[in-house]
């Protein structure tokens, strides 16, 4: 009797334990289908996948961005600026924040992004963004890459001011 008492006991235990759902490939196959939005340059496709009160951070530390910003600024860019951005090599992770203010699921996604722009000029970058996703929407990224990278395979050149 007492180790029907014990197993019935802990049966909520296991099976709480047990169905407890990994989102992982759910919230990767979330982060691949904005990134193919993002290649077919669809920000009607950017509205429906980020949430009402999604926030975007980087590349530089003081970028932030929030949805109808993020769209408008992709609308901009699309129309006027690339010709083509593609995707490749990329790797997509999971992870949980158990704490503090980024707590939640996040897909880490690093690649390689090759950017064709309208006047003809191309570039390539290493680029990493990770976002929170929840209820199948991005509520939030970090995105990181070479800005300066960038700017110098487009024709920029750096001068210090000291030595003007």
């Amino acid at each position: 009797m007492k180790k029907l008492i014990i197993v019935f006991t802990l049966i909520p235990f296991l099976f709480g334990c047990s169905l407890q759902k990994d989102k992982s490939e759910q919230n990767i196959a979330v982060v691949e289908k904005y990134i193919r939005i993002i290649e077919t340059m669809s920000y009607d496709g950017m509205d429906a996948m980020l949430s009402e009160d999604y926030h975007g951070l980087g590349p530089s530390f003081n970028d932030s961005i929030n949805k109808q910003q993020a769209i408008a600024s992709w609308k901009y860019n699309a129309e006027n600026l690339y010709e083509k951005i593609e995707y490749k090599r990329e790797q997509h992770g999971s992870v949980i924040i158990s704490k503090g203010p980024n707590k939640g699921e996040w897909v880490s996604s690093w690649a390689e992004l090759n950017i064709t722009y309208k006047n003809g000029k191309s570039i390539v970058i290493w680029a990493n963004t990770a976002y929170k996703v929840e209820n199948d929407k991005i509520v939030k990224s970090f995105t990181f890459y070479n800005e300066a990278d960038a700017l110098e395979q487009l024709g920029y050149v750096f001068i210090n001011p000291d030595n003007l």
